[in-house]
């Protein structure tokens, strides 16, 4: 099993404090990898909001070539930070040339274009930037999106947190999403290591998901460039939450209704029954197969949980007005957030999504037998 936990707070928060939740609970991961996603990012990054981000790992040779790329495409480097490491990397983590954050100015070209254009145009720039990487092994592109950090390493987390210097002023963040993994690969990819990210929604999953194959094939038949990649069983989760907040135009309350559907018994007696008939019909082949743990993030910073029917992957919310988490254990969230009103933690149940806003007030649960909002 891997570990996951997730942070939302009104104030600026260290990578670090997700790093201690993760080494509390770590008998639940083997120290095989973390993965790290941040958002609503203070500092200069704050300042450059709507500003594309590139993260990534480089070599020497790889870095010139991006450089190369980036400039023939019009893109100015705003900001970077600048991670230097020791000589010698922790036990298990490869030696790297350049890992790299870096904000861009847009291309003077790209002036005048409405949002759907820019994103698709992002997009398009990602999956270029990591189809040069994978050509030559010289690259090892994350994210390229505004307000989004992203840092994946092989390796026991607090090593490679202590290692890549987390603690930096610049990395701190009021959304944070990190998990430790457990390696279930016959060999160790970056990009199978969760939070995965595309066009605004992160994800990341504790569990197995054994609907992989029709899952993925419905999900590459849609006709969307972003529907690649598939390094890890775990990556469709975050596909369909952008399937169904993006494409169908849902809200994340529906997201439980493509992934587990009620049973036919009891979508008669759901105010909105006949909706979800048709929705469970054209979606049957996005139900998943677990168990399964999902935390994940939306574009304007609101956090989701959800489990599927069979619930054998923990998960905990808590907190307290300005700072929410959910963890994989009691014991993460007591870690972070210890002067909670702990009598209001919530573990959810297979038919709950639990939802943390962006204004971070509360912890706000909806089940699958209440009414969707956008549908009334």
């Amino acid at each position: 099993m891997c570990r996951l936990f997730a942070l939302t707070s009104e104030e600026p928060q260290s990578p670090m404090i997700a790093m201690r939740a993760l080494d509390v609970m770590r008998e639940g991961h083997d120290g095989s990898g973390v993965g790290l996603f941040l958002s609503d990012l203070s500092g200069p990054f704050e300042e450059l909001k709507g500003a594309p981000i590139l993260s990534g790992i480089f070599t020497n040779s790889g870095l010139k070539r991006l450089d190369e790329y980036m400039m023939t495409l019009g893109f100015m480097t705003k900001h970077k930070i600048s991670i230097k490491t020791p000589k010698t990397p922790p036990p298990g983590t490869p030696k790297r040339d350049v890992y790299l954050i870096r904000a861009y100015e847009y291309p003077e070209s790209w002036d005048g274009l409405d949002q759907g254009e820019v994103e698709q145009r992002l997009l398009a720039t990602r999956l270029q930037l990591r189809q040069m990487g994978e050509e030559k092994g010289d690259m090892i592109i994350y994210s390229f999106w505004p307000d989004v950090i992203m840092i994946k390493e092989i390796g026991d987390p607090m090593k490679v947190s202590e290692y890549l210097h987390l603690d930096h002023e610049e990395l701190r963040a009021r959304v944070i999403l990190a998990q430790g993994r457990q390696n279930t690969n016959y060999a160790i990819n970056l990009y199978a290591c969760h939070p995965f990210f595309i066009q605004g929604i992160a994800s990341m999953t504790n569990g197995e998901n054994t609907a992989f194959v029709p899952i993925r094939e419905f999900l590459m038949s849609r006709g969307f460039p972003g529907y690649i990649g598939y390094q890890s069983d775990s990556e469709v989760f975050t596909h369909i939450a952008h399937y169904t907040v993006r494409r169908l135009g849902l809200g994340i309350e529906a997201y439980k209704h493509v992934i587990t559907p009620l049973q036919d018994e009891d979508l008669p007696k759901h105010p909105d029954g006949a909706f979800l008939t048709q929705l469970k019909h054209s979606c049957r082949r996005l139900i998943i197969d677990g168990p399964n743990c999902v935390m994940g993030r939306l574009p304007d910073n609101t956090l989701f949980l959800v489990q599927d029917r069979k619930k054998l992957r923990p998960a905990v919310a808590g907190g307290k007005k300005g700072m929410f988490a959910f963890s994989s254990e009691m014991c993460g969230l007591d870690a972070t957030i210890p002067d909670r009103d702990k009598t209001k933690d919530f573990q959810p149940m297979h038919l709950d999504t639990v939802i943390i806003p962006s204004d971070r007030s509360e912890v706000h649960i909806c089940s699958q037998m209440d009414s969707l909002p956008l549908l009334h």
